[in-house]
């Protein structure tokens, strides 16, 4: 039998949710690179107790990550943002690093177009189409492993599955409705004759216990009950979970329990969304919606929420009536599907489809295959017929996407004379159509310390860009 090969080691030190992000990219590592051991070093408090439905690997603390450096490697991935794991990733001996890697000097650079392209859009996210779990793998699994990649269907509810999971819990308090919202949703469930159990986590149990006094109702609440293992199992036994965009969200997903996603709050459900086909997000219609932040003083969208038309769409999920939602019109929200576009990555498909078509998904759908294209996921037909799209759904955008890239142009070439390397402030200085391109810009700069390397090659893709764009 061979031995294996060079090992691969991930750095995932982020949040239960992340790390079970991370799980599609441990799956298609083992099946791309099936010699190669891969060794996860994340928290062990999230490791521990979801090991038993983790793709093969092997699971190290962080304290105890310096044990990567005694070995040569092909490749390490870093996706935490903490310091202390740039500092491992760039103490461990590899031909490839990925993410944010500290040299010996402490000085933090970013490995991989689409680390790069990932730590781009932090606050800058507007027009961002690709998923999280995607991002991920993509320097090193091709687009086609992952369409190849086939997931089982959420197990569907049906009338003798009454019991629909309310997770009350978010890792920030904007990220999830708030407790008169829940109250409501327990009693409109009820009245669809439904069994509403409340979840949460140990940091959830005053606030489970104010939801069901303000519910009026007797009501299950097994806030801080269930550790992570118990969840999952319960999880076998409901019909559905209804969550805000949290880990126990992607825990759901990923073991089969359909989920209804209330997104809303600094989150983007592209990115973060149900990464699984066949599990549903509802988010109140507004422009801000998929923000890092609000800059609205207060998240007005968490207002926007109606216990009664979010436990209408519950129950038909609950019920295995899923299909009764097609075309179903949810006034004041977007009822969308997780689902595969036809390059088999991760979409969101309208439920309603709306009569026109949409400026800001036709641009971000747009910059998804420039992106695809100038970092070679695929050829250059899917790009020229985003732009085709984006032309025609907005008529005066050619001429409009040509000035700003000469004024992008302008902008670098002026900042390459003075030796300038652009802050985080950069990409704001262009419209909010060009700010894919002017964001990632900001990033190879800042990666190379405005070196020659690094702006000729924001020039020559500024020229690609222009060249399909503008010139076509």
């Amino acid at each position: 039998m061979a031995a294996d090969a060079a090992p691969i080691a991930v750095i995932q030190t982020q949040r239960m949710g992340d790390l079970i992000l991370t799980y599609p990219l441990l799956l298609w590592l083992a099946r791309r690179y099936p010699r190669h051991p891969v060794t996860v070093v994340a928290e062990p408090d999230f490791a521990a107790p979801l090991a038993p439905i983790s793709p093969q690997a092997g699971y190290l603390p962080l304290a105890r990550g310096v044990e990567l450096s005694r070995r040569e490697h092909f490749a390490v991935v870093n996706l935490s943002i903490r310091p202390e794991a740039a500092a491992l990733a760039g103490s461990i001996p590899a031909a490839t690093r990925l993410g944010p890697v500290a040299d010996a000097e402490g000085v933090v650079r970013v490995g991989g177009d689409w680390q790069l392209y990932r730590a781009s859009v932090v606050h800058n996210n507007r027009h961002n189409r690709f998923h999280w779990a995607e991002l991920n793998a993509l320097d090193l699994i091709p687009v086609a492993d992952m369409a190849a990649t086939s997931w089982p269907a959420p197990r569907a509810g049906g009338p003798d599955r009454r019991h629909v999971g309310v997770f009350v819990g978010a890792s920030e308090r904007d990220k999830r409705p708030g407790r008169a919202f829940f109250a409501g949703l327990v009693r409109e469930l009820v009245k669809r004759g439904l069994v509403p159990v409340l979840l949460g986590g140990p940091g959830e149990v005053e606030l489970g216990a104010d939801v069901a006094r303000r519910a009026g109702i007797p009501v299950s609440n097994l806030c801080g009950k269930l550790g992570l293992k118990e969840l999952a199992l319960f999880g076998q036994e409901l019909s559905l979970l209804v969550t805000p965009d949290t880990g126990p969200m992607h825990l759901a997903a990923w073991t089969g329990l359909r989920t209804l996603n209330i997104s809303v709050g600094p989150v983007s459900a592209h990115e973060t969304g149900p990464y699984q086909p066949g599990h549903y997000v509802l988010r109140p219609r507004m422009s801000c919606r998929g923000c890092w932040g609000c800059v609205r003083g207060r998240p007005y969208c968490r207002e926007r929420l109606d216990p009664a038309r979010v436990a209408y769409v519950a129950m038909r999920l609950a019920r295995g009536e899923a299909g009764r939602l097609a075309g179903a019109a949810v006034p004041g929200y977007e009822l969308s599907e997780s689902a595969r576009d036809a390059l088999g990555l991760y979409s969101l498909r309208p439920l309603r489809p709306q009569p026109g078509p949409d400026a800001r998904e036709t641009t971000g759908m747009f910059w998804r295959a420039m992106f695809g294209w100038l970092f070679g996921a695929w050829g250059e037909a899917p790009a020229r017929a985003a732009w085709d799209a984006l032309v025609a759904a907005q008529p005066r955008m050619g001429a409009h996407f040509a000035r700003g890239l000469a004024s992008l142009a302008a902008t670098l070439r002026k900042d390459a004379r003075a030796n300038v390397v652009p802050d985080t402030s950069f990409a704001l200085g262009f419209a909010p159509c060009l700010r894919p391109l002017a964001g990632f810009f900001e990033r190879v700069l800042q990666n190379g310390d405005g070196d020659a390397p690094s702006r000729l090659r924001c020039l020559a893709l500024l020229e690609r860009v222009a060249a399909l764009a503008v010139h076509a």
